[in-house]
């Protein structure tokens, strides 16, 4: 089969240097392992974790690839061991080796940076892992795209096309890695309440039959301190975006037709092709002639949003027309279009609008009116509606307006039934902390602490955590943690092909 490959990601390579410099001695990723003496630790340590199934046989080449050129143990099948599985293990070991003193163990620990290959919900599922772990100096993340839209993947120069998977290409990105720069980027917690039904289930339905991308999303346990009797309550986390309406609808019908025939979904090009027929049929480009209103946002839930820390909620009006609204957090969105653009200086002023940082404590609000909206996109100076920037947003649906909401999580889609008999289904969005990614150039996402963007003299990222008022309420707890550590376990059952 032909694949759409890149040799070298980004605008030049990096000189890789001696493999030793990537390397991990097995006694520090294994436990019974014997101890061995180094001339010198590695200045780039790496940990590889790989997508077995995605871009066909692509991440299967990539582990072959790489375990060839570096130790065995530090390159993972994520379809044998779960990278939670895995931190713990390498964390625990670390500090058992640093209590022993062990100044290799310290200094592996210190310069450590992570590989992840797959699609966004792979690079996510990971991004959660790490948050969940609450490390003091948690490792940063590369990211190598083996799946559809590479929207993640893109936003940090690490591109959007499946990679080559001989020892050349391999060495050049571990070259890019290691000159690769940290940029934090904000990590967001979402939420969704409401009462149990009297009848049916509310339970997400994913194409997976399973919370969509493992962590993203999932019921809370009764032990939880979120629970609340009488309720159900799911939470989960982003970091690139979430959206509701008719583009996750499309979403979710492309991965329910890969999981029925996977064998048609082994090409880049050809799932690209089968998201947009399904446009066409889902009646993304052209509105609903049966029921029209029923997609459009304004009809099924009212929104409001918290612009800054400890401010007040305020409803945010949606035009009738949108059909999709998008939370974005990276300017990388359907393919790695950016739909907020850079606002003009009239902009800015008028409504209090900024460049899409990624590290400012807010989120981008874009609403879309149909397909031929986003195509817009593609224009010098397109984007989608702007809506707002806020540092949290709430959806109130509407009793009874709709049976179900199709959302999605970083790529990973899901179908929402919604109790009819019901007037406080909310889900709720919000900042909580930050995680480290690697930056290749040239990167699209921009820190508001870069010396070349745009001073920002009305919002300080730094305030965040020090004015909260009374909004920060019973989700307080919630919002620091995204408690999905035991759903990070990969069911025996599930074939790891179906995540992104």
């Amino acid at each position: 089969m032909d694949w759409e490959t890149d040799t070298v990601v980004g605008s030049c390579s990096k000189p890789c240097g001696p493999l030793e410099e990537y390397l991990i001695p097995d006694y520090i990723l294994k436990l019974d392992a014997q101890q061995v003496l180094v001339d010198h630790a590695p200045s780039c340590p790496v940990l590889v974790f790989v997508n077995f199934r995605s871009g066909g046989q692509l991440g299967s080449r990539l582990i072959k690839t790489y375990r060839e050129l570096l130790n065995e143990a530090q390159v993972i099948d994520l379809s044998d061991d779960a990278p939670d599985k895995v931190l713990h293990r390498f964390y625990a070991n670390v500090e058992r080796l640093k209590f022993e003193g062990d100044i290799l163990a310290v200094q592996i620990c210190r310069t450590l940076r992570l590989i992840v290959a797959g699609g966004d919900g792979t690079a996510s599922w990971l991004l959660g892992v790490v948050s969940d772990l609450k490390l003091a100096h948690p490792p940063p993340i590369a990211t190598v795209p083996l799946g559809t839209g590479n929207n993640l993947h893109f936003a940090f120069g690490w591109g959007k096309k499946n990679p080559c998977t001989d020892q050349e290409a391999v060495k050049s990105f571990l070259g890019l890695v290691k000159h690769a720069r940290e940029i934090k980027i904000d990590s967001w917690h979402i939420m969704l309440r409401m009462r149990a039904p009297n009848e049916g289930s509310c339970e997400p339905i994913a194409p997976l039959e399973l919370p969509h991308s493992l962590h993203a999303f999932h019921r809370v346990s009764s032990y939880d301190s979120l629970n609340m009797e009488g309720y159900h309550t799911f939470r989960g986390g982003f970091w690139n975006y979430f959206s509701m309406g008719m583009d996750a609808e499309v979403s979710y019908a492309f991965h329910s037709e890969r999981k029925r025939n996977p064998d048609k979904f082994k090409s880049q090009l050809t799932n690209q092709g089968t998201r947009a027929k399904l446009g066409l049929t889902q009646g993304w480009f052209c509105a609903s002639l049966s029921q029209p209103s029923s997609r459009n946002i304004a009809q099924i839930a009212k929104v409001k949003i918290m612009k800054r820390a400890g401010s007040c909620w305020e409803e945010l009006h949606i035009p009738r027309s949108i059909r999709s609204v998008v939370c974005l957090n990276l300017p990388s969105f359907s393919g790695g279009f950016n739909p907020w653009g850079t606002p003009g200086t009239r902009r800015v002023e008028d409504r209090d609008l900024t460049a899409p940082y990624v590290d400012d404590g807010l989120i981008e609000v874009v609403g879309f009116r149909d397909a031929w909206h986003g195509l817009f996109l593609l224009s010098s100076n397109g984007h989608g509606t702007r809506l707002a920037q806020a540092h949290r947003i709430r959806f109130e649906f509407h009793k009874g307006a709709a049976g179900h909401a199709f959302m999605r999580c970083d790529g990973e889609p899901w179908k929402q039934p919604l109790p009819k008999d019901d007037d406080t289904v909310v889900v709720e969005i919000s900042h909580v902390g930050q995680v480290a990614m690697l930056a290749n150039q040239p990167c699209r996402s921009k820190s508001i602490n870069d010396p070349s963007s745009p001073s920002q003299t009305h919002y300080s990222h730094g305030d965040d955590d020090e004015d909260n008022t009374e909004d920060e309420d019973e989700w307080e707890d919630g919002r620091r943690k995204f408690g999905a550590a035991d759903s990070f376990k990969l069911p025996d059952d599930i074939d790891i092909a179906h995540l992104s």
